[in-house]
This record gives C-alpha cells, structure tokens and sequence, in this order.
C-alpha cells in the first residue's frame, strides 16, 4: 500500500458480529419490532400472507425470551407463555375459531406484559447503566405497546364494535390498525384516527395512556439521570 493510500475500515468477523449480538439482546429486539411494524401491513391478509406474520411472530416471541434471560424474575413463566402463544396462533391460523383467536390474544397479551415487566427488573437491578439497558428502554415501550394490541384484539373479541374509524367504522379493527391505537396512545401523541366507542375499550386505552407518561416519568427519565450522573 503507498503511503497515500487510505487503510480501507477492518471487517467486522462473524465471531465479532454473533458476540456484539448476544451482548446487546434488547438492541436485537428493538430492531425486530420495529421491523415488524414495517412488515405487518404487507403481511395482512389471507393465505401466505398470513403464515409470514406467524413465522415473524414466532421469532419475535423468540427474541422476547433472550432478551428476559438476564433479569432475576424466573426465565420458564416466559418460555411457557411463548410457547403456549406460538401454538395458539398456529392453531387458529390452521382453524380459525373465536375461542382459539380470544386465547391467542389473552396469552400473547400476558407474555408481552410478562416480558415487558421482566425488562423494567433488569434496568432497575442496579445503578449502573450499561449499553443493553438503554436499548431496553426502547425494547420495553415496543412490548408493551404489542401487549395492550393484543389486548385490544381481546376486547374486540368479546365486545365486537367496540373501536371505531373513519373508514368502514363498522368492520373489526385489523392487527394493524389496534397496534397503531396502541403506539399513539402508549407515546401520549393522541394522532390516532381509531376511537374507542365501549365503556371498557375506553378504560383499557386510559390505563395505557396512564401507563405511557409512568414509564417516561419513572424508566426513561431514571435511565437519563444515571448517564448523566456517570459521565460526569
């Protein structure tokens, strides 16, 4: 190489890359959702279509339980719930049933919450604040946002009519559009054009809404404070 050539960036080494991957779980996870919210409307549909969203969701379940191994609460509540969660929404993706479908969505509901509490014990575990934990800030709003969609999904089930929109406001809400509800509500924006029209959909989308501001008042601002602290 001469002497004015530039030395061209070392290549990250697969070994590096695995190791970066299983040091950083909840930055694995964001990702995942995240990509997951890009693939959903795609995704949404009968068919093929349909088996894309389980395999993706069976992967993200998967990632959830990785990313939990580290916090003190037990790691095999979490298996189970996932595992019981896959089965159900393969069933009902096998043999579409209201009983299979309100079962999906009350245990992937309980897995997210499960996972998404499992998180918030590992941030809080010590005063320290490392690299992973500021991605499971993130990792955690993301499950908790899928956890009150699925339990939407739920109270649609059970009080059909219960969300309303602005187009076709008598047909169920899709995955897509609960998921949104939940995001806008969970992040205080309010940008949501789906409505909550039924007494208990407006109490779950309350407590959400109260849900979001505790945890920016309580985690992130928590997380900001002690980076600070240790930088200075």
């Amino acid at each position: 190489m001469t002497g004015g050539a530039l030395a061209a960036p070392e290549a990250v080494r697969p070994g590096r890359l695995v190791q970066i991957l299983v040091q950083h779980p909840s930055a694995v996870l964001l990702v995942v959702q995240l990509c997951g919210v890009l693939l959903y409307p795609f995704a949404e549909g009968p068919g093929w279509r349909r088996g894309v969203v389980e395999v993706f969701g069976a992967l993200v379940l998967g990632l959830a339980i990785w990313s939990v191994r580290k916090s003190p609460t037990p790691t095999w509540v979490a298996l189970i719930l996932g595992v019981a969660a896959s089965a159900l929404s393969i069933a009902d993706a096998l043999q579409p049933s209201v009983g299979l479908e309100l079962a999906s969505a009350v245990v992937h509901a309980l897995f997210y919450f499960w996972a998404a509490g499992n998180l918030m014990t590992y941030m809080l575990a010590d005063s320290d604040v490392t690299r992973d934990e500021l991605y499971a800030v993130g990792a955690t709003f993301t499950l908790v946002a899928w956890a009150f969609a699925y339990l939407f999904v739920g109270l649609q089930i059970v009080q059909p009519g219960c969300f309303t929109a602005a187009v076709d406001p008598e047909q169920p809400r899709t995955w897509m559009e609960l998921l949104f509800l939940s995001f806008t509500n969970l992040s205080s924006t309010g940008l949501s054009d789906i409505v909550p029209i039924r007494a208990y959909a407006r109490s779950v989308v309350m407590i959400e809404q109260l849900a979001g501001l505790a945890y920016v008042a309580l985690f992130v601002s928590r997380v900001v404070g002690l980076t600070l602290a240790r930088r200075r």
